[in-house]
Formats: structure tokens, sequence, C-alpha cells
């Protein structure tokens, strides 16, 4: 199994719109960086993701998804009307990928990027890498427990 964090602005989507969307499912679109692209081709069934809010404050992973369908064309690069639109995919050669995901648990409360950032053990996660900027990006086995236990230390210090 891979990991994965799945960075969003919650304007667009949201991880409460993951939440109400039928079945608590939706398709992965738009992603338009080749390097991120690539990730989707690694993505499997059951692989497990870290929901991240960018552009607000704070910075958080809001909590837990899980890939559902592996990769498979974004059907909006063929849309002329889609602001995903790319007249040079080509249903052949589609240039573009989704996958999709649903939601499996919330972290409450969400783990802030100030936490990741304290945490020795995540000082090279890409997240937290200057200059790192993509949507897709995968996470080690072992960046995943740490996140997983500030994520469930976060919820004992809600409930006291």
């Amino acid at each position: 199994m891979n990991h994965w964090l799945f960075k969003t602005e919650p304007g667009t989507f949201s991880w409460t719109d993951l939440k109400k969307s039928p079945q608590k499912r939706t398709a992965w679109e738009g992603v338009r960086n080749y390097q991120a692209r690539n990730f989707f081709k690694k993505m499997n069934i059951g692989d497990l993701v870290f929901f991240y809010h960018s552009v607000v404050k704070p910075l958080s992973i809001m909590g837990i998804a899980r890939v559902v369908k592996s990769a498979y064309p974004d059907h909006h690069q063929f849309d002329p009307a889609s602001k995903y639109h790319d007249s040079s995919s080509s249903m052949d050669n589609p240039r573009w990928l989704m996958v999709d995901i649903e939601w499996v648990e919330d972290f409450n409360p969400p783990v802030a990027r100030e936490q990741l950032q304290s945490e020795p053990g995540l000082k090279n996660m890409m997240l937290l890498q200057k200059g790192s900027r993509l949507s897709i990006q995968p996470v080690t086995a072992e960046e995943w427990k740490i996140v997983l236990s500030i994520g469930k230390h976060s919820k004992k210090i809600a409930v006291l």
C-alpha cells in the first residue's frame, strides 16, 4: 500500500464537500502537472490519502481518504467548455488522469502544518519542503505513522 497527500483549496473543493458527496466519494479531477499525473499512475485501490487544506489558516490535514478507483483519463481534458480542457490531448493518448477517492476518517481537530513542522521525523516530508507546491504528493510509511500519531494525540487532547 502506498500513502499520499492531496492538497486542495477549500474554496475549490473542501473536506466537507467530500463528506457531502454521494457515498462520500469524488473524482479527483483537474490535476495539470506531469509529476502529479505520474503519481496518479502509481496509485492503487486501497491506498490511503491525507486530505490537506491549503490557502487557508491554519493549513491542515483534515482527515483520511482512500483511493477507490485507480487512474483513468480525466474526461475534462476533452471538453472544450471545461477550464481543464487540453486541445493537445487525444482519446487515443490522454495526457491527464484522475482517481476516485472516498472519505474514511476525520482528524478532530485537524492536524495543523505547525504540528507537522515541529515533528523531527517529518523534516523530509515533501509537504514541508521549501517551494513544494505539488497538489499530489507521496508520503512515506514512516511519515504516515508519525502524522497518524499526531492526529490521535490531538484527538486525546480534544477529549480532555
